[in-house]
């Protein structure tokens, strides 16, 4: 009847707004779901997003909702009159460009899972794809966002398309990462679709990049590309070259993202410092979405 899972939060590689391919890679930020279920008999599923008691858990609740129609039958337990309440608390920033949805959605989708007790029972990737559904109802992205999805469902770097929800490669990796995240925030759903698919030439290189292996240098061309038809400033991928092996806008923005060793990310995080804003440190992660 109850169940829990942790999602962690990713980093862009490649923006999917301008061709609908697109790569990121799992952060260690996490985000947790507790999920308990109901017999009650009205089917309603109930959200809830810790320290913020008046945020739009429209998200969280399709999750459970659409887990619930999907699975329920499996469990032996009737779709329509299972419902559920949903809690998530989560160290992402909300509208930074980390992929808190995706966090979230596949967070809230693993924790349902278990509460109906097939948390080891159902693909990954499919479970990634029933979160993904979720957020295009929820109206909380434009792509899908199958990418940010597929990595923090997964782990690792991935690279998918996210217009057939397809992944089409998957690789570990290990990097040290600095996050540099601005006051401001930003919302995925309001970004400027038409100026990011006037540089889809640029996009298409990263993708080539990316499937490669070349993902530093793959990140940094996608950050430039996407600060300029987002309208963001450049600077703070000038200032961690070249001693990060990548740097790049994460998602829509505000935050920007830069991988490489510990030593080699300290003098970015000097000058990132010097910017409004907060500036965390943490790692790649290979291992995904889990319940705990």
């Amino acid at each position: 009847m109850e169940g829990r899972a942790v999602a962690p939060a990713a980093g862009t590689v490649l923006n999917a707004l301008a061709t609908g391919r697109g790569s990121a890679f799992a952060i260690d930020l996490e985000t947790t779901a507790s999920v308990e279920l109901d017999d009650d008999g009205d089917g309603d599923v109930d959200g809830e997003i810790a320290d913020a008691p008046d945020a739009d858990a429209a998200l969280i609740e399709r999750c459970g909702a659409l887990t619930i129609e999907r699975y329920a039958e499996e469990a032996g337990r009737d779709p329509e009159s299972t419902g559920a309440t949903v809690r998530t608390e989560s160290e992402v920033p909300m509208a930074a460009g980390l992929k808190s949805s995706s966090a979230a959605a596949n967070a809230t989708v693993v924790a349902t899972l278990d509460a109906l007790g097939l948390g080891d029972a159902v693909d990954p990737v499919d479970a990634c794809r029933v979160g993904v559904e979720a957020a295009r109802d929820a109206g909380v992205t434009v792509t899908g966002a199958f990418d940010d999805a597929s990595a923090s469902m997964l782990g690792g770097v991935t690279v998918t398309d996210n217009r057939a929800d397809e992944l089409l490669a998957r690789d570990a990796v290990d990097w040290d990462v600095l996050v540099y995240t601005p006051p401001e925030r930003a919302f995925s759903a309001d970004a400027d679709v038409a100026a990011c698919e006037r540089i889809a030439p640029m996009a298409d290189l990263v993708e080539e990049l990316a499937l490669d292996g070349r993902y530093g240098e793959a990140m940094t061309v996608n950050g430039f590309a996407f600060c300029a038809a987002l309208t963001y400033p450049t600077d703070p991928i000038v200032d961690a070259l070249p001693a990060a092996d990548g740097a790049s806008l994460s998602g829509t923005g505000p935050s920007y993202v830069a991988v490489g060793t510990e030593s080699n990310l300290d003098p970015v995080r000097e000058r990132w410092e010097r910017r409004p804003g907060a500036v965390r440190r943490t790692r790649t992660r290979t291992e995904g979405t889990t319940p705990r």
